[in-house]
């Protein structure tokens, strides 16, 4: 049987038709990936990034604009855009007492400024790095847009730096600005009191009078993370430079809180043709090329302001405490020459304290002798103490009735105390139970020195004894120090000295490489509460001079006529480790212990032997520091020595960066992600075949 077989029959284009179906089908299938990728940020599918930062595409004003009468601003950009942290990075010069409002929105910035504007007046509004694209983050780079209310815009800047007076750290956000002389009071040079280096070349003084209390300075900046400033749309004239850690948004010096900085040199701006070198990398390690770039270098741009805050001197109190219950606490803001007098008002006050006062009296401790006023929980004080009134006069205040009440309640003390005996006890009677030797009473509580240093101790070094509270007894012929000879021991000479309440100095001839041994008796020490310490022995060694570095600073420059320049060494977190004066044009420091250090000076002018600030109202500058500008490294056996002409460098290259703690601002940067993306799609080599791939 044969079988049917069924055909269909199947219509087949010619070729011209078939080459309309393909581009047909080609051209949708494009069209659906390009819709496709439109709608994705960024490019997961292997696409090209957008790397390309915006740009302005015009502006109400035009930017650099004259005659301009509107108090709005609007930026427009080629795409959308947003505006990071406005408040800070945006600066508006002159400075507005009343907040401009400025705004991103969609493809413009926005700037509504609420104060009149000024006539004749360059206006700029610095918008530093604060503006990017919304989609990548495309930095803009620093930009600034500027317009002139009249006929002539001012294109000066003044730039350089602001650092803290006492480390030369940069400052980062403080507020920069100028000054006219012309706001400030005439003073002749040969005006008696007032030394010729403190009237600039102009024979005016900038502190003659109190400016910068009552006036806003006339342009202004904002210091970045490096301390730098750039003061723009400065008008031909002459100026000081002042700086203002600004905390009240008022522009004008008011509180001694505020850190500041000033300067006697006034400053004339100026400008001069200058080249740069810009440097084109392939990537993070190759050069691509260096091109010379010719521009305007304003001048000057190195105004270095070193800051600081005003002593205060205004006294009153802070706080009072009682964290622990032995010994009540008054804060005040500065010291006195005046202790407090107190009068108890539920208790006799007579004799009650021991009395443990700080150097200059702005902290003081009372520490109860009886042990009766200890237990209560609260304690009322009437206290009679010096304040400084609306005058700056210090007067006596009365404070009528000031409570302190224990941070740890005596029943809650008791209930702690209970608990230790609970647990002794039980301990006791296990060791019974085993047929041990045991306690029936249980042990008083010792007192505890702390004796610093312990071990190994350099030939210059001085022996510390703390007590944890003040002393009713200390017996020093039951303190005993002595050192090994061959095999014998020997009682050596020592020295003890209080140097404070709770605190004793033991003092001796060390021999180096000897052995000794601190020995202090039972009992030799009895708190006011009755504690009384065990015995203690404390063994020493005296380490020898080949175990340490001998540094030796040779010190010129910043030539002071009668003051000292002290030399510190510093570890690497920047803090203190020794200090000496240059003596003979020479800081020597023995027995340093082997590491890296750094160097710091600073010019003792009151010959205090500390740092000292400045003080604005006094027209006193802050005494002058130095920095060492490379790690010094010490090591065992070693005798280093170091030349430093301490004036060299300009203060704001001086300190290392290692020990700087404000780092530079990381700069933003464009990330050219397609030279990447060109590689993995081999674009390279379509380019080497000259075939056109645009972007």
């Amino acid at each position: 049987m044969r079988k049917e077989m069924t055909y269909t029959r199947v219509h087949r284009p010619g070729t011209k038709s078939l080459w309309k179906v393909l581009t047909a089908a080609f051209l949708i299938s494009h069209f659906s990936y390009l819709i496709s990728s439109c709608a994705r940020m960024g490019s997961p599918d292997g696409g090209w990034y957008d790397d390309t930062p915006p740009h302005v595409v015009g502006s109400t004003p035009t930017d650099k604009a004259t005659k301009v009468k509107s108090k709005r601003v609007t930026i427009n950009f080629n795409e959308f855009i947003k505006l990071e942290d406005a408040q800070n990075k945006v600066i508006v010069s002159p400075p507005q007492l009343d907040m401009p409002e400025i705004k991103a929105a969609g493809k413009r910035i926005i700037i509504d400024l609420k104060d009149s504007l000024k006539e004749n007046t360059t206006y700029t509004i610095d918008f530093s790095d604060a503006i990017s694209d919304n989609n990548e983050g495309n930095p803009m780079g620093n930009y600034t847009f500027s317009f002139s209310t009249g006929t002539e815009i001012d294109t000066f800047e003044v730039s350089g730096y602001a650092l803290n007076a006492e480390d030369l750290e940069p400052i980062k956000g403080i507020l920069v600005g100028l000054y006219d002389v012309s706001a400030f009071s005439k003073a002749k040079k040969d005006t008696v009191g007032i030394p010729d280096s403190l009237v600039s070349e102009t024979g005016l003084m900038p502190l003659s009078d109190s400016v910068f209390h009552k006036q806003p300075m006339i342009r202004v900046s904002r210091t970045n993370g490096s301390g730098r400033f750039t003061i723009k749309g400065v008008a031909p004239g002459t100026y000081f430079c002042y700086a203002l850690q600004d905390s009240d948004g008022d522009y004008v010096y008011g509180q001694k809180s505020e850190k500041i900085g000033f300067s006697h040199d006034s400053i004339k701006p100026s400008w001069k043709p200058d080249v740069r070198q810009d440097t084109i990398w392939l990537d993070s390690l190759h050069i691509s090329n260096i091109l010379r770039v010719d521009f305007t270098h304003f001048l000057p741009d190195d105004v270095t302001l070193l800051c600081f805050q005003t002593p205060q001197t205004d006294r009153f109190l802070i706080k009072t405490e009682r964290k622990e219950p032995e010994k009540l606490g008054f804060f005040f803001s500065y010291g006195s020459d005046t202790l407090p007098r107190l009068r108890g008002l539920n208790f006799n006050a007579d004799s009650a304290f021991v009395v443990e006062p700080s150097a200059k009296l702005d902290t003081i401790y009372y520490w109860l002798r009886d042990t009766a006023l200890v237990n209560m929980d609260t304690l009322r004080i009437e206290a009679l103490y010096q304040t400084t009134d609306s005058t700056g006069q210090l007067v006596e205040k009365l404070d009528s009735c000031i409570e302190f009440l224990a941070k740890t309640p005596y029943a809650k003390r008791m209930k702690e105390q209970q608990k230790k005996y609970d647990e002794w006890f039980k301990k006791e009677q296990k060791k019974k139970k085993r047929g041990e030797p045991y306690d029936s009473i249980m042990p008083s509580e010792k007192l505890k020195p702390r004796i610093n240093p312990t071990g190994s101790i350099a030939p210059n070094q001085t022996i510390r004894i703390e007590m944890p509270a003040p002393l009713l007894v200390c017996d020093t012929a039951a303190i005993h120090l002595y050192t090994k000879i061959d095999t014998l021991w020997y009682e050596a000479n020592r020295t003890i000295r209080q140097t404070g309440p709770r605190a004793y100095a033991l003092q001796a001839d060390w021999n180096e490489g000897a052995e000794y041994s601190l020995e202090i008796d039972s009992a030799a020490f009895q708190s006011i509460y009755g504690l009384v310490s065990d015995p203690i022995k404390q063994g020493l060694k005296v380490k020898t001079e080949d175990d340490f570095s001998t540094l030796s600073v040779s010190v010129d420059g910043a030539k002071p006529d009668t003051a000292t320049i002290m030399v510190q060494v510093l570890n690497s977190g920047d803090k203190v480790m020794l200090q000496m004066p240059v003596v003979d044009g020479t800081a020597e420091f023995r027995y340093l212990t082997p590491g890296k250090y750094y160097l710091r000076a600073f010019v003792d002018f009151n010959g205090n032997g500390v740092w000292d600030t400045g003080d604005y109202d006094q027209d006193l500058q802050a005494e002058p520091v130095f920095y060492f500008p490379e790690v010094v490294e010490c090591k065992a056996k070693w005798d280093v020595s170091r030349k430093w002409t301490l004036d060299a460098l300009p203060r704001y290259k001086q300190k290392p960066l290692a020990i700087t703690k404000q780092k530079p601002d990381k700069q933003k940067q464009l990330r050219d992600r397609n030279a990447q993306r060109a590689k993995e799609k081999g674009i390279e080599y379509l380019k080497g075949k000259g075939i056109n791939v645009g972007k």
